[in-house]
């Protein structure tokens, strides 16, 4: 079981990011103050989540001693300043992350699954699929034709991985908008079908097939 520790002074907040963190199966210790979760470094979790802004120290001086103590921890940094400058401060710094205050508790659970997947991934296990004459490297998340490199939005290639991962299967626009936007995204579900027009513009040898007044299948082969 993964260890996720949330270091959030607003206590709404923190509280409903810890049950949807929760929900996922992890477990989830949670911080108001900077100075208990700097206690709690030497624990070693999998991840941390921090605000940079904190009552008593911020997230930057937080974020040097985790990584001091555990260099290839995960580390997502939020906060409601400057985006701009808060996320080239955090990465210059070693976060792997940035979320910028007001967001959705399920985008962060995203993102906290792609980076446990990608930062705890057995090494044995390869991060190539192949989709013939596509080959999707979800670790580097690119997809390449021979040799050539075919550029995918962000939420393209989202779109692309949740149907590698599920050939053959039927999917409906509410399972794609929910892995893809989140489940509390507000919209047309004729978003799904633009994304898939855009992909299917991209790599027009996909076998994305329609299912009609349901959603899309990635046929097997």
């Amino acid at each position: 079981m993964f260890r996720v520790y949330l270091v959030e002074d607003e206590v709404n907040l923190n509280n409903i990011l810890v049950s949807y963190l929760e929900k996922e199966g992890w477990e989830v210790r949670s911080f108001f103050d900077g100075r208990s979760a700097l206690l709690a470094v030497e624990e070693h979790p999998h991840l941390w989540i921090l605000d940079i802004m904190l009552p008593d120290i911020d997230g930057y001086q937080l974020l040097r001693s985790i990584k001091e103590a555990s260099p290839d921890v995960p580390v997502i940094f939020i906060s409601a300043r400057d985006a701009d400058l808060d996320r080239i401060i955090g990465l210059e710094m070693g976060s792997d992350d940035y979320l910028a205050k007001p967001f959705s508790p399920r985008e962060l659970v995203i993102r906290v699954h792609r980076l446990l997947e990608r930062v705890y991934k057995p090494a044995s296990e390869t991060s190539l699929i192949n989709l013939y004459p596509y080959v999707l490297d979800e670790n580097r998340r690119v997809v390449l034709k021979g040799q050539n490199i075919i550029e995918l939005t962000s939420k393209e290639f989202d779109l692309l991985l949740f149907f590698a991962r599920r050939r053959g299967q039927a999917l409906s626009r509410d399972q794609i908008i929910n892995h893809v936007w989140g489940v509390d995204y507000v919209g047309s579900d004729r978003s799904v079908d633009d994304l898939v027009r855009r992909l299917r513009k991209k790599m027009p040898d996909l076998r994305i097939e329609t299912i009609y007044g349901f959603g899309y299948r990635m046929t097997a082969k």
